[in-house]
Protein backbone atom coordinates (compact mmCIF):
# COMPACT_ATOMS: atom_id res chain seq x y z
CA UNK A 1 0.00 0.00 0.00
CA UNK A 2 1.36 3.43 -0.97
CA UNK A 3 1.97 6.21 1.50
CA UNK A 4 -0.97 8.59 1.94
CA UNK A 5 -0.94 11.78 -0.06
CA UNK A 6 -1.19 14.97 1.98
CA UNK A 7 -3.03 18.25 1.68
CA UNK A 8 -3.14 21.27 3.95
CA UNK A 9 -6.32 23.17 4.75
CA UNK A 10 -6.03 26.66 6.17
CA UNK A 11 -9.18 26.87 8.21
CA UNK A 12 -11.03 29.14 10.67
CA UNK A 13 -13.61 28.42 13.37
CA UNK A 14 -15.37 31.70 12.52
CA UNK A 15 -15.85 30.78 8.85
CA UNK A 16 -19.13 29.08 7.86
CA UNK A 17 -17.48 28.27 4.55
CA UNK A 18 -14.82 26.32 6.43
CA UNK A 19 -17.61 24.40 8.17
CA UNK A 20 -19.28 23.60 4.84
CA UNK A 21 -16.03 22.16 3.47
CA UNK A 22 -14.98 20.11 6.47
CA UNK A 23 -17.25 17.09 6.31
CA UNK A 24 -16.15 16.36 2.74
CA UNK A 25 -12.49 16.67 3.71
CA UNK A 26 -13.05 14.30 6.62
CA UNK A 27 -14.85 11.86 4.32
CA UNK A 28 -11.96 11.98 1.86
CA UNK A 29 -9.50 11.09 4.60
CA UNK A 30 -11.62 8.03 5.40
CA UNK A 31 -12.24 7.01 1.78
CA UNK A 32 -8.81 7.65 0.25
CA UNK A 33 -5.13 7.24 1.02
CA UNK A 34 -5.07 10.87 2.10
CA UNK A 35 -3.94 12.86 5.14
CA UNK A 36 -5.70 16.18 5.64
CA UNK A 37 -3.53 18.52 7.71
CA UNK A 38 -5.63 21.06 9.61
CA UNK A 39 -3.82 24.40 9.67
CA UNK A 40 -5.92 26.47 12.05
CA UNK A 41 -5.68 30.24 11.54
CA UNK A 42 -7.38 33.23 13.07
CA UNK A 43 -10.28 34.64 11.05
CA UNK A 44 -9.97 37.79 8.98
CA UNK A 45 -11.81 39.74 11.69
CA UNK A 46 -8.79 39.11 13.93
CA UNK A 47 -6.02 39.17 11.32
CA UNK A 48 -7.37 42.11 9.27
CA UNK A 49 -10.21 43.85 11.17
CA UNK A 50 -10.10 46.74 8.69
CA UNK A 51 -11.37 44.34 6.00
CA UNK A 52 -14.96 45.09 6.95
CA UNK A 53 -14.48 48.81 6.30
CA UNK A 54 -13.67 48.09 2.68
CA UNK A 55 -16.35 45.67 1.47
CA UNK A 56 -19.33 46.69 -0.61
CA UNK A 57 -22.54 47.26 1.41
CA UNK A 58 -24.25 44.41 -0.46
CA UNK A 59 -21.57 41.99 0.71
CA UNK A 60 -23.13 41.13 4.09
CA UNK A 61 -26.62 40.39 2.75
CA UNK A 62 -25.30 38.33 -0.15
CA UNK A 63 -22.95 36.42 2.13
CA UNK A 64 -25.84 35.38 4.39
CA UNK A 65 -28.03 34.40 1.44
CA UNK A 66 -25.30 32.42 -0.28
CA UNK A 67 -24.06 30.47 2.74
CA UNK A 68 -27.60 29.35 3.61
CA UNK A 69 -28.40 28.08 0.14
CA UNK A 70 -25.06 26.30 -0.21
CA UNK A 71 -25.70 24.56 3.11
CA UNK A 72 -29.13 23.51 1.83
CA UNK A 73 -27.58 22.36 -1.46
CA UNK A 74 -25.06 20.23 0.47
CA UNK A 75 -27.72 18.88 2.82
CA UNK A 76 -25.99 20.26 5.91
CA UNK A 77 -27.74 21.90 8.87
CA UNK A 78 -26.95 25.57 9.21
CA UNK A 79 -27.72 28.46 11.53
CA UNK A 80 -25.92 31.65 12.56
CA UNK A 81 -23.30 31.06 15.23
CA UNK A 82 -24.74 32.00 18.62
CA UNK A 83 -22.53 33.21 20.15
CA UNK A 84 -20.31 34.41 17.33
CA UNK A 85 -16.78 33.01 17.78
CA UNK A 86 -15.53 36.58 17.26
CA UNK A 87 -16.83 39.41 19.41
CA UNK A 88 -17.82 42.20 17.02
CA UNK A 89 -20.15 45.17 17.32
CA UNK A 90 -21.82 47.23 14.62
CA UNK A 91 -21.47 51.01 14.89
CA UNK A 92 -23.96 53.66 13.79
CA UNK A 93 -22.54 53.63 10.27
CA UNK A 94 -22.98 49.88 9.98
CA UNK A 95 -19.27 49.15 10.26
CA UNK A 96 -18.18 46.09 12.18
CA UNK A 97 -15.71 46.67 14.98
CA UNK A 98 -13.70 43.78 16.40
CA UNK A 99 -13.76 43.90 20.20
CA UNK A 100 -10.69 43.94 22.39
CA UNK A 101 -12.05 41.11 24.54
CA UNK A 102 -12.27 37.82 22.65
CA UNK A 103 -13.52 35.02 24.91
CA UNK A 104 -13.88 32.34 22.20
CA UNK A 105 -11.69 32.53 19.12
CA UNK A 106 -8.26 32.25 20.75
CA UNK A 107 -9.33 29.24 22.77
CA UNK A 108 -10.95 27.55 19.76
CA UNK A 109 -7.97 28.13 17.49
CA UNK A 110 -5.48 26.84 20.04
CA UNK A 111 -7.67 23.79 20.60
CA UNK A 112 -7.70 23.20 16.85
CA UNK A 113 -3.93 23.42 16.64
CA UNK A 114 -3.58 21.00 19.54
CA UNK A 115 -6.12 18.58 18.06
CA UNK A 116 -4.04 18.42 14.88
CA UNK A 117 -0.98 17.53 16.93
CA UNK A 118 -3.01 14.81 18.65
CA UNK A 119 -3.92 13.28 15.30
CA UNK A 120 -7.57 14.39 15.15
CA UNK A 121 -7.40 17.78 13.50
CA UNK A 122 -9.98 17.46 10.75
CA UNK A 123 -12.25 15.35 12.98
CA UNK A 124 -12.09 18.02 15.69
CA UNK A 125 -12.81 20.76 13.16
CA UNK A 126 -15.79 18.84 11.81
CA UNK A 127 -17.42 18.13 15.16
CA UNK A 128 -16.83 21.57 16.66
CA UNK A 129 -17.79 23.56 13.56
CA UNK A 130 -20.93 21.43 13.22
CA UNK A 131 -21.84 22.47 16.75
CA UNK A 132 -21.10 26.16 16.15
CA UNK A 133 -22.64 26.49 12.66
CA UNK A 134 -25.18 23.68 12.66
CA UNK A 135 -27.96 25.63 14.34
CA UNK A 136 -27.19 25.08 18.03
CA UNK A 137 -27.88 28.15 20.13
CA UNK A 138 -25.54 28.55 23.07
CA UNK A 139 -22.91 26.14 21.74
CA UNK A 140 -20.60 27.41 24.52
CA UNK A 141 -23.01 26.48 27.31
CA UNK A 142 -23.03 23.39 29.52
CA UNK A 143 -21.18 20.38 28.19
CA UNK A 144 -22.11 20.80 24.51
CA UNK A 145 -18.56 21.56 23.42
CA UNK A 146 -17.15 18.75 25.56
CA UNK A 147 -19.60 16.32 23.97
CA UNK A 148 -18.61 17.43 20.47
CA UNK A 149 -14.92 17.06 21.27
CA UNK A 150 -15.57 13.68 22.87
CA UNK A 151 -16.83 12.33 19.53
CA UNK A 152 -13.25 12.57 18.28
CA UNK A 153 -11.89 10.55 21.19
CA UNK A 154 -10.33 13.62 22.81
CA UNK A 155 -11.17 15.16 26.19
CA UNK A 156 -11.89 18.87 26.27
CA UNK A 157 -10.90 19.27 29.92
CA UNK A 158 -7.45 17.82 29.24
CA UNK A 159 -7.04 19.95 26.13
CA UNK A 160 -8.07 23.12 27.95
CA UNK A 161 -5.35 22.52 30.53
CA UNK A 162 -2.77 22.04 27.81
CA UNK A 163 -3.69 25.14 25.80
CA UNK A 164 -3.18 27.22 28.95
CA UNK A 165 0.10 25.55 29.89
CA UNK A 166 1.37 25.54 26.29
CA UNK A 167 -0.15 28.82 25.10
CA UNK A 168 3.13 30.32 23.93
CA UNK A 169 4.07 27.25 21.91
CA UNK A 170 0.62 26.91 20.35
CA UNK A 171 0.61 30.62 19.49
CA UNK A 172 3.81 30.00 17.56
CA UNK A 173 2.15 27.09 15.72
CA UNK A 174 -0.75 29.33 14.72
CA UNK A 175 1.62 32.09 13.62
CA UNK A 176 3.42 29.57 11.41
CA UNK A 177 0.10 28.45 9.97
CA UNK A 178 -0.77 32.05 9.18
CA UNK A 179 2.61 32.75 7.59
CA UNK A 180 2.24 29.63 5.42
CA UNK A 181 -1.30 30.70 4.57
CA UNK A 182 0.00 34.10 3.47
CA UNK A 183 2.42 32.35 1.12
CA UNK A 184 -0.08 29.77 -0.12
CA UNK A 185 -1.46 31.88 -2.94
CA UNK A 186 -4.66 32.99 -1.24
CA UNK A 187 -5.68 34.88 1.91
CA UNK A 188 -9.16 33.44 2.54
CA UNK A 189 -10.46 30.31 4.23
CA UNK A 190 -10.84 27.54 3.58
CA UNK A 191 -7.79 27.34 1.35
CA UNK A 192 -6.43 23.88 0.58
CA UNK A 193 -2.96 23.38 -0.83
CA UNK A 194 -1.43 20.43 -2.62
CA UNK A 195 2.10 20.45 -4.01
CA UNK A 196 2.18 24.22 -3.72
CA UNK A 197 -1.09 24.73 -5.62
CA UNK A 198 -3.89 26.61 -3.77
CA UNK A 199 -7.58 25.77 -3.99
CA UNK A 200 -9.67 28.46 -2.32
CA UNK A 201 -13.22 27.88 -1.15
CA UNK A 202 -15.51 24.95 -0.49
CA UNK A 203 -16.64 25.24 -4.11
CA UNK A 204 -13.18 24.20 -5.35
CA UNK A 205 -13.07 20.89 -3.52
CA UNK A 206 -14.23 18.98 -6.58
CA UNK A 207 -11.35 20.49 -8.55
CA UNK A 208 -8.94 19.57 -5.76
CA UNK A 209 -10.20 15.98 -5.74
CA UNK A 210 -9.76 15.85 -9.52
CA UNK A 211 -6.18 17.05 -9.11
CA UNK A 212 -5.45 14.50 -6.40
CA UNK A 213 -6.88 11.67 -8.47
CA UNK A 214 -4.93 12.84 -11.48
CA UNK A 215 -1.79 12.60 -9.34
CA UNK A 216 -2.60 9.04 -8.27
CA UNK A 217 -4.88 9.29 -5.24
CA UNK A 218 -6.00 5.78 -4.28
CA UNK A 219 -9.00 4.49 -2.37
CA UNK A 220 -8.38 2.82 0.99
Amino acid sequence: MSEPMEINVFWSFRSPWSYLATKRLRDWQEQYQLKVNLRAVYPIAIRMPEFFDQVQPQWFKYFGTDVRRVAEFLGLPFGPARPDPVNQTVDQLGRRQTGVEQPYIYRLTRLGALAEELGCGIEFADEVSSLIWGGTDGWDQGDLLAQAVGKTGLKLADMDKRIVAEAQRLNAVIETNQADHDHSGHWGVPTCTFNGEPFFGQDRLDVLLWRLQKEGLEAR
